[in-house]
C-alpha cells in the first residue's frame, strides 16, 4: 500500500489527484489490474467527475452547501456535522480499472479528493492489485 498526503487550502474544495495516481502506477510499473483508493477521514471523500469545466466542481460544492448547510442546528459539538454528512454521501473509496498501464477513465473524468472540513493535511491510501 502507498500513502500520499494532500494539503488542502479551503474549508471545501475538490482537488484532482489523477496525476498522483498515474505517477504511482508508473513508479510501480503496473500494466493491468485495479487500483483501490481509500480516504481515511470522516470529513473528506473521493469521487470521479468531470475536470474539463471548473464550473462542475463549483456546482457540486455549491449544491452540497445548499442541501447541507454548515449552520444548520446539528447536535455534533465540533460544529462540522455538515462535513461528515457530505463525506458520507460522496464516499471514501473508489476502484479504478488499470489496462495497459492506463487508468480507465472517461474522456472528461478525473479523480477528485473532496475536502469538506479544511484546510487540513490529509492522506490518500492506494492499494494496487495486479491482474
Amino acid at each position: 500500500m502507498e500513502i500520499f498526503r494532500i494539503k488542502t487550502n479551503k474549508r471545501e474544495e475538490m482537488i484532482s489527484i489523477t496525476s498522483h495516481i498515474r505517477n504511482i502506477l508508473g513508479k510501480n510499473n503496473i500494466k493491468n489490474g485495479i487500483i483501490l483508493l481509500h480516504i481515511p477521514h470522516t470529513t473528506a471523500a473521493i469521487t470521479i467527475n468531470e475536470n474539463a469545466d471548473p464550473d462542475v466542481k463549483s456546482d457540486i460544492l455549491n449544491y452540497l452547501r445548499k442541501l447541507i448547510p454548515e449552520n444548520y442546528n446539528f447536535q455534533h459539538i465540533e460544529g462540522n456535522s455538515d462535513a461528515h454528512i457530505k463525506a458520507s454521501l460522496i464516499g471514501n473509496n473508489l476502484v479504478v480499472i488499470v489496462e495497459n498501464g492506463n487508468l480507465m477513465l472517461g474522456r472528461w473524468q478525473d479523480i477528485f479528493f473532496c475536502e469538506f472540513d479544511g484546510p487540513r493535511e490529509r492522506e490518500v491510501w492506494v492499494k494496487i492489485i495486479n491482474g
